[in-house]
């Protein structure tokens, strides 16, 4: 792919999650394939002719080993390495935005937990974005929604001798109560990487209120427009250690694809 002369396209790589659900092992560092999640990842934008730049922006806390356990790779792979932000996502993205060069004139904001993102999605997403200020991948909802009450409330019988027991050996019976059905046919679940021009999303990290739960919802609240551009099934974001099982079928289903098939004569 040959890089437009006007268009310089720098990717920022949010790598600074805590990973709390994953359980007490760094999932960025998890193996796939031989190379560590956040590796893969880099590696989904560092070679392409239409990116200028990647900035990896990894945890606040940590930095120093963060930096001393991926530093090398990320300089050899030609990208930046700097330090996310404390808290929430959004000072991460800040603070790799101080990263990105003015001449940049879109940039990309990936979760470093994606790492199974296919070239031909990043080229839907970055084909749309030079026409549209902010480009999102999406995919329908398939299941059906119900909004339910935050407090949950036992459906196990009573049993005196749970004062003594505690319920030991008795299956989870906590639910919560449905309060509605939730129409699915205008809702999308979004992906990253999600694509904008330089301008806007700049402009969107310039507000007061920055609490988010992606960066199109900043983007939102400028009064821009978000376009949803086709998602990936197979772009699944690592969460849970099941899901990395999944990531891993999925690469070696890719690889597969991928492997010269050889004729026998």
């Amino acid at each position: 792919m040959t890089r437009d002369s006007d268009q310089r396209i720098y990717v920022v790589v949010a790598a600074a999650g805590a990973s709390s659900r994953f359980g007490d092992r760094d999932k960025l560092n998890e193996d796939l394939g031989g190379r560590p999640v956040l590796r893969r990842s880099v590696e989904l934008f560092n070679t392409r002719d239409d990116v200028a730049g990647v900035v990896v922006a990894g945890p606040h806390d940590g930095f120093d080993a963060f930096a001393l356990r991926h530093g090398d790779w990320v300089s050899l792979l030609g990208a930046t390495l700097c330090k996310g932000g404390k808290e929430h996502r959004w000072q991460t993205v800040a603070a790799a935005l101080e990263h990105v060069p003015d001449d940049a004139t879109h940039i990309a904001v990936h979760d470093a937990a994606r790492p199974a993102a296919s070239q031909q999605l990043i080229d839907r997403l970055f084909a749309a974005a030079r026409t549209a200020g902010a480009v999102v991948p999406g995919l329908p909802v398939n299941d059906t929604l119900k909004r339910v009450g935050l407090a949950a409330e036992s459906l196990a019988e009573p049993d005196p001798l749970d004062a003594i027991l505690g319920g030991a050996g008795k299956p989870d019976t906590d639910a919560r109560q449905v309060i509605e059905t939730v129409p699915r046919g205008d809702l999308v679940r979004t992906q990253t990487p999600q694509v904008f021009t330089a301008d806007v999303l700049r402009r969107a990290y310039a507000q007061t209120q920055l609490d988010s739960t992606d960066d199109a919802q900043l983007v939102e609240r400028l009064g821009e427009p978000v376009y949803i551009v086709d998602g990936d099934e197979l772009n699944v974001k690592i969460t849970t250690p099941r899901d990395l099982e999944l990531v891993r079928n999925i690469l070696n289903l890719k690889a597969d694809r991928e492997r010269p098939t050889h004729k026998r004569f």
